[in-house]
């Protein structure tokens, strides 16, 4: 049995989009996809003693209608030290923020980005790395993309070879199932209730911030927090 996900790339995402990499054995990047405004795909949020702070690329949007993720340019390279000024200033506190920074800041710092797609794949990668998440992860281009959003979804996972499909809950709205299970492939639904907390700055807790929240926090220890070994070997509705 192979598992498959397809998910548009996010900006250093929340722990939830981790869960479901590493439950799969193939992480899709569904890039192909229309880029939205005020969307995950460019932005997320940090901890801070004034509450959640939003750290934003700049892309250039080109009046296109149908501009794809893989298509969007980023502005300029100004947001790369005021997002590692924010990193620092909010986090450099946190237990393990000197060794996860010693890595993570090459990528603020040094490295330059042909695209948002490109930044957010880097950015993934060292992330899966540092969680011990080994999935293989590759483009939605990789594929040949018929059909409307269910069936593209479904067939992209038949050419990858996969027999299990798992969704993020948002999903349910626009997933047809019947159209899964008519090529035999089993359609499970994570599950981001119950995460546990963990050792967290600034007040009131939060789960929804960047994934760098756990990272700088709990170190090595990250994975403790997470979920997707869980999601991994859960069964679906149909094996309870």
């Amino acid at each position: 049995m192979k598992a498959i996900a397809i998910v548009q790339s996010n900006y250093i995402p929340w722990k939830g989009y981790f869960d479901i990499i590493g439950a799969v054995d193939e992480f899709v990047l569904y890039d192909d996809m229309q880029y939205t405004n005020r969307d995950w795909r460019n932005r997320n949020r940090i901890k801070t003693p004034q509450g959640v702070q939003w750290l934003t690329v700049p892309v250039k949007v080109k009046g296109k209608r149908n501009q794809a993720i893989r298509e969007t340019e980023i502005a300029d390279s100004k947001w790369r030290a005021t997002h590692w000024t924010a990193l620092y200033r909010n986090y450099r506190r946190a237990p393990h923020f000197t060794t996860i920074a010693e890595e993570l800041e090459p990528f603020y710092r040094q490295m330059d980005y042909c695209g948002l797609s490109h930044l957010n794949r880097t950015l993934i990668e060292w992330v899966c790395e540092k969680l011990g998440i080994n999935t293989r992860i590759s483009n939605s281009w990789d594929y040949k993309l018929t059909g409307d959003k269910s069936e593209r979804l479904a067939d992209i996972c038949l050419q990858a070879g996969g027999t299990e499909y798992i969704s993020g809950p948002a999903a349910r709205h626009y997933i047809d199932e019947s159209v899964f299970s008519a090529r035999r492939i089993r359609l499970r639904w994570a599950d981001y209730s119950g995460y546990p907390t963990y050792p967290q700055l600034w007040g009131e807790f939060r789960h929804d911030v960047s994934i760098l929240d756990l990272l700088f926090n709990c170190g090595k220890e990250a994975p403790r927090y997470m979920k997707f070994a869980a999601l991994k070997m859960c069964p679906s509705e149909a094996e309870k």
